[in-house]
């Protein structure tokens, strides 16, 4: 099932034979890929070497058990080979998981949108609440948050808000947020005390590059209006606003966080761009799925995946039954307690699909 550590180390000396060849080194997008590959194969080269070795020890007991006839030794090999065949499963469920075919976003950075749903004032309080627990964790890991484009209310929320996170592998510790998230709590308008569900929804999209996505100049409809504020106030008296139309799709950006129409554009075209890759593989998905008596993960965005109960002080997710009572913790970053699980179950499932 796995390659041999003669096969691994014929492929890692035609990778380094790449990785030297001035062609490659001259196209930084495919030098990356190449480079990729060639950690990849090293990790896999090292757990091969490991799972051999631990392997021949194994047959080195087995064989002592069929030539001693001491009591007392032949207790500790059995032991030994109890120790031994739980090391070598570990060895190749890590070994199965390098394998595993690579999602192509999980190195990019990703436009977070995140929306408000049912609920009215709550739905865009909550909106701000879950953009703050995202900034605080991408804090927490080194990353960078800038807002893209936003709507805010007079109320402190937003009906909308787009970031653009970036930093190392920031795709693949998000790309599970995708979804309606639910929460429930009493409004500080409600005077009777009565819990409130409100719901927003969380878009992740990798971050398209130009060569990922062409966009043709002729099939935008480029319209400026005046920013506006809170309340309808005027924040810009110029006409620096953007709405982007993309024909085709019939997709809408609109940008006026900047004061300057052509930074504006700039954003808008990159949020524009990461829809339409977003666009293009959700299309690919429906089309396998098709042809699959059931999906591996999800990338239903219709889907409530997590409840935030403010009462018991509690967050559910519900795609795999996790529930943990320290909302206030959450909600102040601290989301690798969901995340890490998340990922668990996900990759768990690809095995079962692949094997």
């Amino acid at each position: 099932m796995f390659p041999t550590p003669d096969e691994l180390e014929t492929k890692l000396s035609n990778l380094e034979k790449k990785l030297s060849d001035p062609a490659l080194i001259a196209n930084q997008r495919e030098y990356t890929k190449v480079a990729q590959e060639h950690a990849q194969v090293t990790k896999l080269a090292a757990l091969s070497s490991r799972h051999q070795k631990v392997n021949d020890e194994l047959a080195e007991n087995k064989k002592m058990l069929q030539e001693e006839d001491d009591p007392e030794l032949l207790e500790l090999v059995n032991k030994d080979i109890e120790e031994l065949k739980e090391k070598a499963g570990d060895i190749e469920n890590d070994i199965k998981l390098l394998l595993l075919p690579k999602d192509p976003n999980d190195e990019k950075n990703i436009l977070l949108e995140i929306r408000a749903g049912t609920g009215g004032d709550e739905a865009a309080l909550f909106v701000g609440d879950l953009f703050k627990m995202y900034c605080r964790y991408a804090d927490e890991v080194g990353w960078n948050v800038e807002i893209m484009s936003s709507n805010p209310l007079g109320i402190g929320g937003f009906k909308e808000i787009i970031a653009l996170i970036s930093g190392e592998k920031v795709y693949s510790r998000l790309k599970y947020e995708s979804g309606v998230h639910r929460v429930q709590r009493v409004p500080e308008t409600e005077t009777q005390g009565r819990i409130h569900t409100s719901a927003v929804t969380v878009a992740v999209l990798p971050e398209a590059e130009d060569v990922e996505v062409e966009i043709d100049p002729n099939e935008l409809r480029i319209d400026v209006f005046r920013s506006s504020g809170p309340g309808g106030q005027s924040v810009n008296k110029t006409e620096s606003a953007i709405r982007i139309t993309h024909l085709p799709t019939g997709l809408v950006v609109s940008c006026q966080d900047e004061k300057s129409q052509h930074k504006n554009k700039a954003k808008g075209l990159k949020v524009l761009r990461a829809r339409l890759l977003d666009k293009m593989e959700q299309d690919q998905h429906d089309k396998i799925s098709e042809n699959r008596k059931s999906q591996v993960g999800t990338g239903d965005r219709s889907e409530r995946i997590r409840t935030y109960n403010y009462p018991q002080g509690r967050v559910t997710d519900h795609r795999i039954g996790l529930t943990l009572y320290r909302l206030e913790s959450i909600m102040l970053g601290k989301i690798d307690e969901i995340i890490n699980p998340l990922i668990v179950h996900f990759q768990a499932e690809a095995l079962k699909e692949i094997i």
